[in-house]
């Protein structure tokens, strides 16, 4: 008995975590009514309280759900990383690209945490989440771009500072690129051409350089 009422209380959790999304994302996060959500989800507005207390809490448990990009560039990967480190870093944003283009949830969830109209009062979880996923991001890419220095995989004086901001800009810049428009192209596609073409840079422009100082008289 006991076991069946836990499996009912999940459910209903569920329940209302799948309509929180269809909420936060139809009126942005400052607008979502926690009455709107109790009566898609199909309960009362106090079997929602005794799950979530505020939309902050609704917005924790959501992106919970989820693995936010970036996280998984955070995580060990082995020795394969002192062999091919601009690999491991390769794999994973393709992997992150198609992941996303094929998962609905996640697109919305983005939608929600990366490109909202109107922001939340409360201060959540979520959030400080999302800013310590992109001090990682940014710390890991340059641990990542550091190790294929020394593995020759990318030039001896190159700026690693200057190099994983442009990384990091580009990639984040494609993915709320594409989340802002009618998404026809597949992010899959155009996520692996893109970070592609973003190593080809980082590889081969002088502008990437610790000595730049001769680019100057170029322009």
């Amino acid at each position: 008995m006991a076991k069946y009422r836990e499996e009912q209380i999940l459910k209903t959790r569920d329940r209302i975590l799948d309509a929180a999304i269809s909420v936060f994302h139809e009126f942005g996060l400052s607008h979502a009514s926690l009455t709107a959500v109790a009566k898609l989800a199909g309960v009362t507005r106090d079997s929602l309280h005794s799950h979530f207390r505020d939309r902050a809490g609704l917005l924790n448990a959501l992106t919970e759900r989820m693995q936010l990009p970036g996280e998984a560039l955070c995580a060990a990967a082995g020795d394969e990383l002192k062999i091919d480190p601009l690999g491991i870093l390769r794999t994973r944003w393709v992997w992150l690209f198609d992941e996303i283009s094929c998962n609905d949830e996640w697109q919305r969830l983005l939608e929600i945490i990366f490109l909202p109209c109107d922001s939340i009062n409360e201060v959540c979880e979520s959030t400080h989440r999302i800013k310590q996923g992109r001090t990682e991001r940014l710390e890991r890419m340059g641990r990542l771009l550091e190790m294929a220095v020394a593995a020759d995989q990318l030039p001896a004086d190159l700026d690693v500072d200057l190099a994983q901001q442009m990384l990091h800009g580009g990639l984040f810049g494609v993915l709320e690129d594409w989340l802002l428009s009618s998404r026809i192209a597949d992010l899959g596609e155009l996520g692996q051409h893109y970070i592609d073409a973003l190593l080809d840079m980082i590889r081969f422009s002088p502008a990437l350089r610790m000595n730049r100082q001769s680019l100057q008289t170029l322009h």
